[in-house]
């Protein structure tokens, strides 16, 4: 008897519907079970844990011939969560489940010797793709079931145990199907453990501005001043200034996470912008991803949110090159030779680094040891090409003990963040025939030649700096982008002097 069940296997972030097309032969010989269509090492496993978990449930195992085909073939099988479409399909092709119940369904789970059904990761792109397929149901682990509600169009039913989910298909006690409520915002009012609160910060003010005009356009920008300044203070509060998360921001990420297992169960939607802050010792794999089975790196987990490199100058010079083509792609691609993945890589990059080794080039009170052929390498770590994709330079100055000292409270972070959410709400409503655009720093040329329109005196400032500062083409459409940005936090329609002078404030200077 032939049993057909659909589960799916994940490839990056897309989910691929496989069929687990079980033969059963009960008049064989010699038991046997065969499983074939490129199964890898755990799934090769899954048969064992089916016979177990069926066994274990009260039910029959018939120790006779079976082969098991996950179809299509030429796609590799990874991982437990085939167990539970492997183990429906031996009960449907031995008779003791109603086959009609499998029809336009998804099963997805790991199995225990005892029949309970356990978590498995990447569940959120999988139910995407059933519902995508026009599937009606899909039978997801309990501990699961919030994630998978997260999809919209779709029935998911949690299931506890291959018993239990066999009652269900008989109706003998229905399972009620999760569902989440979601609205169209998602993120919460108050601040994050961990994020301060600008109101706390001392001074500074022009690099609260920059941190503003970054987070208001999803500019890349760099901070270099000597230790103890407040740079990576100072980064960790930008995450407070972000925008709110929209819905679909919110989903996307969620779908990187869920592949990479690291959603909480109690909150399986990912409802504030991604801060990540990996340690100079990365590897090149570790921040863009890769591997035999490639996985999200640093910068896709930092998608739709910040990247900081701290000690950005201490990271290899190799590895701070591979970001090259996902800032200005917004992806990044992973071949192999079974084939290329492209995971998203949309991310806010902020660097912090010393001006020297030592680390007090410049500063007035504290004398620099490092002669200016080691301040030369030490700066020349980071490309021409990395500080060209960069929008904003800003120096980060010690602050004065007066400051320091002082009661007076400087603009909180949620103040901050009303003007930032305010220009991008202007941003959403320019870019509304442009899905693809949330911010200033996606635009393409073309855009940019449509909403980056300068008055006469501006465009004559802008011209006569092109020259003097020497810019590349990449870096006049930054400047406008830029410039963008700066008249929506002013909520001008038009970009005018003011704007584009500063944000030619924020180029590096010419040496």
């Amino acid at each position: 008897m032939l049993a057909i069940v659909n589960t799916c296997a994940v490839i990056g972030l897309d989910g691929h519907v496989v069929e687990v097309q079980t033969d059963f032969n009960p008049r064989a010989a010699l038991p046997s079970f065969n499983l074939v269509g490129l199964p890898g090492a755990a799934v090769r496993e899954s048969k064992d844990r089916a016979r177990s978990a069926i066994r274990n449930s009260g039910l029959r195992f018939p120790n006779k011939a079976y082969v098991v085909n996950l179809s299509p073939a030429d796609i590799h099988k990874h991982g437990p969560s085939y167990d539970l479409a492997i183990a429906i399909g031996v009960l449907g092709a031995t008779d003791q489940i109603p086959l009609h119940a499998l029809d336009r369904a998804m099963f997805i789970g790991e199995l225990s010797l005892d029949g309970s059904i356990r978590h498995v990761k990447g569940v959120l792109p999988m139910v995407y793709t059933a519902m995508q397929q026009g599937m009606d149901t899909v039978f997801v682990p309990e501990a699961d079931a919030a994630e998978a509600a997260l999809i919209q169009g779709i029935s998911v039913i949690p299931v506890r145990s291959v018993g239990q989910l066999v009652e269900h298909l008989y109706q003998l006690n229905p399972i009620d199907p999760v569902k989440a409520e979601l609205d169209g915002q998602v993120s919460e009012e108050i601040l994050a453990d961990g994020v301060e609160d600008f109101a706390d910060i001392r001074g500074q003010e022009h690099v609260k501005r920059a941190l503003e005009v970054a987070a208001a356009g999803n500019h890349n920008i760099l901070m270099s001043g000597p230790p103890g300044a407040g740079k990576s203070l100072q980064a960790r509060a930008l995450a407070g200034i972000l925008p709110k998360l929209s819905l679909e921001e919110a989903l996307e990420v969620t779908r990187i996470y869920s592949i990479v297992d690291m959603l909480l169960q109690d909150e399986p939607l990912v409802r504030r912008r991604p801060f990540r802050a990996p340690h100079h010792t990365i590897s090149q794999v570790g921040l863009v991803g890769g591997g035999s089975i490639p996985k999200p790196g640093e910068i896709s987990l930092a998608h739709r949110g910040v990247l900081f490199l701290d000690e950005i100058n201490e990271h290899s010079s190799k590895v701070l090159e591979v970001l090259r083509q996902p800032i200005e792609d917004k992806i990044v691609t992973i071949s192999r030779a079974k084939g290329s993945i492209a995971f998203p890589a949309n991310f806010l990059l902020v660097g912090a680094r010393n001006p020297c080794p030592c680390g007090f080039y410049g500063d007035p009170l504290q004398d620099c040891r490092c002669t200016p052929n080691q301040i030369q390498r030490y700066q020349s770590r980071i490309s021409g090409p990395i500080l060209d994709r960069i929008d904003i330079h800003v120096d980060v100055p010690r602050v004065d003990f007066d400051k320091l000292l002082g009661d007076a409270r400087a603009e909180s972070t949620l103040d901050i963040r009303q003007r930032v959410e305010g220009a991008r709400r202007r941003q959403t409503a320019r870019f509304k025939e442009h899905p693809g655009l949330f911010a200033n720093a996606d635009m393409t040329v073309s855009e940019i030649d449509d909403y980056c329109a300068l008055d006469a005196e501006a465009r004559q400032i802008l011209m006569l700096s092109v020259r003097k500062l020497q810019l590349s083409a990449r870096s006049y459409h930054r400047v406008l982008k830029l410039s963008r940005t700066i008249a929506d936090l002013d909520a001008s329609d038009g970009i005018k002097v003011p704007h584009v002078a500063e944000a030619l404030q924020y180029r590096p200077p010419v040496e």
